[in-house]
């Protein structure tokens, strides 16, 4: 990925709402990134050791009492739904991984900005979907620039009850509006894609527990100094040689946390999924569970440092957990940055590239591997057929179908009388009552058939096996009171549903920055102003 002179110049230090601002920058945005960018890889580690630590029953409860618990999700009614099982009845596993920059402790506020910076709202500055597959064979890591602009969902905070409008903002400012839950639920609803937990890790643990690790090798192909310029205030003070080297501590911290040096937000973001794949293969030789004394002290650091959604709010869960994730060989483990493209309303923010991004949201959906390196197994082939899982409850000329018109998008308009266009389709097809909602023209991605209750599944079944939409835009929602049909803005034309070729093991969008796990031949370029 080439870099310009535009990226190459976004400000280190220039808010925490991301992106510099000519003519300076407020007060209240001036907070130091420090620290931030590590708290991600910690929190793999701290799921990879968590549990091994407890030499007995007191330890353990000790280890539980650590860990802190919130809500899944406080978020609207998602439209997100888990991924049908497999013939044998596996399901995928997505976890939400959040970096907060909150300051709440004389620890943080030291390790990641000014005293005055304690008691504001955090922020989700660093966030990585980690995807297992139903076969527990394959594993994605996806991230989403912290200054992408995304609708936001009405979230309401579960300690004080306050309720946050829908919004449209970058997609940082979500976990100072109701927690973790709304993080988890912007995602949702902008991916589709099912999330079962979310772990965040503060400033303090990161620390620490990269201390513990021991080094992870980085490399660099020019000589580096990430340090304030003529141009360009901040930086991270990274210094090292050309070459590959092992950093540990502060310069661990240094490497995950430089953006100048590197070009940008998203350049950041490359040398973070390389960071961590060098961690997740160095900790796959190391023999960190014989270990006692080392394993204690990152069992202390992490049930100290993380709060994860209530489900797996104990040791023994996040244990199980980190052994499922241990289990990947790295050649299936595949790290991404969502594709993106600059916002048209804010040129240092970025929102999704749409095609890029859907076939990306679509591949997790489906459980379709992000590597090439597999062998399709027979219970996801025997389980990928599209056909009907349940039976009508009522004939189709008795069923009533409500058509939405949501071909609105961000870049287009609506296209007029589509509602009625096909819900004439679907009279024809036997759908005597059909109607087509007038009321509102909504804005969706992709066309869903969504249903209330278990009851009518059969029947949204049936209304999609009619238009030829797959099953997997079939949808329970407590929206809606009947089987509706929302057209949405991938079928804007024709009154036959686009067929769309399912996507192939590790045919990933040419935009997404891919980085295979056992690549140890990647190494970062250095922007010429930041070489030494």
């Amino acid at each position: 990925m080439a870099l310009t002179p535009r990226t190459a110049v976004a400000p280190e230090g220039s808010g925490r709402h991301g992106g510099g601002r000519r003519g300076g920058v407020p007060k209240t945005e001036r907070r130091p990134r420090r620290r931030r960018a590590l708290r991600w890889s910690a929190t793999v580690l701290a799921v990879v050791i968590l549990g091994t630590a407890g030499a007995g029953y007191l330890y353990y409860q000790h280890l539980n009492g650590n860990i802190q618990k919130g809500r899944r999700s406080n978020g609207d009614d998602s439209k997100a739904q888990r991924t049908r099982p497999n013939a044998a009845g596996q399901t995928p596993l997505n976890i939400l991984l959040i970096g907060s920059d909150s300051r709440n402790s004389d620890e943080n506020v030291k390790l990641g900005g000014a005293k005055y910076d304690r008691g504001s709202p955090p922020l989700a500055d660093v966030q990585m979907l980690i995807h297992l597959s139903a076969d527990r064979k394959s594993a994605a890591m996806v991230s989403i620039p912290r200054d992408t602009r995304v609708d936001i969902p009405k979230c309401t905070d579960p300690d004080t009850g306050k309720v946050y409008p829908a919004t449209n903002d970058i997609i940082n400012t979500t976990l100072a509006r109701g927690g973790a839950g709304c993080t988890l639920a912007t995602w949702e609803n902008l991916t589709g894609v099912y999330i079962d937990h979310w772990m965040t890790i503060d400033f303090a643990g990161v620390v620490k527990m990269a201390d513990a690790i021991g080094g992870v090798e980085v490399c660099v192909r020019q000589n580096v100094w990430d340090h304030s310029t003529p141009a360009q205030r901040g930086g991270s003070g990274l210094k090292m040689k050309a070459g590959r080297k092992k950093v540990e501590g502060v310069q661990a911290l240094q490497w995950l946390r430089t953006r100048h040096a590197w070009g940008s937000d998203v350049m950041r973001a490359r040398a973070q999924h390389m960071y961590l794949n060098s961690m997740i293969r160095t900790l796959q030789h190391q023999n960190v569970f014989t270990d006692t004394g080392r394993l204690m002290d990152l069992a202390e650091a992490a049930t100290k440092s993380l709060k994860v959604s209530e489900e797996i709010g104990t040791v023994k869960k996040l244990y199980d957990l980190g052994m499922e994730l241990k289990s990947v060989p790295s050649d299936r483990i595949t790290s991404v940055t969502m594709p993106n493209v600059q916002d048209s309303q804010n040129g240092e923010h970025v929102v999704p590239e749409k095609a890029g991004a859907d076939k990306m949201w679509q591949m997790l959906r489906d459980d379709v591997a992000f590597d090439k390196n597999g062998k399709p197994s027979k219970a996801k082939q025997a389980g990928s057929k599209s056909q009907p899982t349940k039976a009508p409850s009522v004939d189709a000329a008795r069923l009533g179908v409500v058509v939405q018109n949501a071909t609105q998008s961000s870049t287009e308009a609506a296209v007029g009388g589509r509602a009625r266009t096909i819900g004439q389709v679907l009279v024809q097809k036997g759908y005597g009552r059909a109607t087509a909602d007038t009321s509102a023209v909504l804005s969706a991605d992709q066309t869903v058939v969504r249903y209330p209750s278990a009851d009518l599944e059969g029947d949204a079944q049936g209304v999609a096996k009619a238009l030829g939409i797959p099953l997997s835009q079939v949808k329970q929602s407590t929206d809606v009171s009947g089987v509706t049909l929302v057209v949405g803005a991938d079928w804007r034309t024709g009154t036959a549903y686009p067929k769309k070729s399912a996507p192939k093991a590790g045919d990933l969008p040419s935009n997404s920055d891919a980085i295979n796990g056992s690549d140890t031949s990647q190494c970062m370029d250095v922007y010429k102003p930041y070489q030494w």
